[in-house]
């Protein structure tokens, strides 16, 4: 990453409506295939948005979540945690189920400030993203990059500003060169630590995963996978607090 600067002081007045977008589950970390069997996956992928739903709806700075996603059984599950559940009616893939979420978000609330975050964050902490909103809301639009600095976790759109998704492969340098401003935060290891691979599990894992995605992951344990789940790290037996 680039070098670090010191962050504004934080902004404590925005309440922020996130989108979190999902696929169909059968579709879902295709990228796990190889490593997990495909029920096995199809449970971790909606484990994943529901420890990431859960701490985002637990931090102060959200008002509200909205998911993002055609799958039935997905938008039951993150309903009943809270979150509002939105069809994608563009069905033009991630960028666009975005920007209809922002959209809709908008409807209600004209100058809500909105914020995109990935689905794929199992080991969230509501005080790293509460630091991560607290320090977007000092900018027109704003994002942060993943544990492998290339992608994106999170994209911030202040109130009036337009959310201009750019996610997908190198959207860190995309969403970069579009003007958006990247939160250089140090100490927001969980906020960036999406999974995509039987790598990032295990890193998810060594940070601490929530409880939902730990009793999936228990199960493959027990399956012996990804990759011969010895080799996956086991988190200390407690959920990831709210309030971590």
């Amino acid at each position: 990453m680039t070098a670090m600067h010191t962050p504004p002081e934080p902004a404590a007045d925005l309440l922020w409506t996130l989108v979190v977008p999902l696929k169909p589950l059968p579709r879902a970390k295709t990228r796990l295939a190889a490593d997990v069997p495909a029920p096995l996956r199809e449970r971790l992928a909606l484990a994943f948005a529901q420890d990431t739903v859960a701490v985002a709806l637990s931090c102060p700075e959200v008002l509200d979540v909205v998911v993002v996603t055609d799958d039935a059984d997905a938008a039951g599950a993150l309903r009943s945690l809270g979150a509002g559940i939105l069809a994608d009616r563009p069905g033009g893939g991630l960028n666009a189920a975005l920007s209809y979420g922002a959209e809709e978000a908008r409807r209600t609330r004209p100058r809500a400030p909105v914020a995109a975050l990935n689905a794929d964050l199992p080991a969230l902490r509501v005080t790293e993203l509460s630091r991560v909103l607290r320090n977007a809301g000092h900018f027109s639009r704003s994002f942060l990059a993943d544990a492998a600095e290339t992608g994106t976790t999170f994209l911030a759109a202040g109130p009036e500003t337009e959310l201009r998704p750019l996610f997908g492969g190198r959207s860190r340098f995309r969403h970069r060169a579009s003007g958006a401003r990247e939160l250089e935060l140090p100490d927001v290891p969980s906020a960036r630590q999406d999974v995509d691979t039987a790598d990032d599990l295990r890193a998810a894992l060594a940070l601490g995963v929530g409880p939902f995605t730990r009793r999936v992951t228990e199960r493959l344990q027990d399956r012996g996978g990804p990759a011969g789940a010895d080799d996956l790290p086991k988190d200390d037996g407690a959920d990831c607090p709210a309030g971590a």
